[in-house]
C-alpha cells in the first residue's frame, strides 16, 4: 500500500514545487515585459548579497565574497537588438538562398567537367 503512495507524494511535490517556482517568477515581474524584467533584475542584483551574507552568518562561515560586478546590460536594449537581427536575417533569406542555390549548381557543374 505504501509503495502506491510514494509515487503520489512524489508527484505533488515535484507539482508544489514548480507551482511556487512559476508564482515567485511572475509575482517579480519575470514573465512581464521589459521594463518590468529589467525592475526585477534591480531588485535581485539588490537582494542577494545581503540574502547571502546571512545565510554564512547563519551557517559560521567566514569567507570575503568578490564584490558584485558591475554589469551594464538593458534587457529593454538586449530583446530590440534580437528582434533587429530575426527581422534582418529574415528580409535576407531570399537573397542568400539563391546566392547559396547558385554555389551549389557552380560546385556541381565544376564536378562535372
Amino acid at each position: 500500500m505504501a509503495a502506491k503512495i510514494l509515487p503520489v507524494v512524489k508527484l505533488a511535490t515535484k507539482v508544489s514545487i514548480a507551482g511556487g517556482a512559476l508564482y515567485v517568477v511572475y509575482d517579480s515581474g519575470l514573465l512581464g515585459n521589459s521594463v518590468q524584467g529589467s525592475e526585477a533584475l534591480g531588485k535581485a542584483k539588490a537582494a542577494v548579497p545581503p540574502a547571502i551574507e546571512e545565510w554564512m552568518k547563519y551557517f559560521g562561515l567566514q569567507a570575503q565574497l568578490p564584490t558584485m560586478p558591475k554589469i551594464e546590460f538593458s534587457p529593454v536594449q538586449g530583446w530590440n537588438s534580437g528582434v533587429r537581427w530575426t527581422i534582418s536575417s529574415l528580409s535576407e533569406a531570399p537573397t542568400k538562398a539563391n546566392e547559396y542555390t547558385n554555389q551549389g549548381l557552380q560546385y556541381i557543374k565544376d564536378l562535372v567537367k
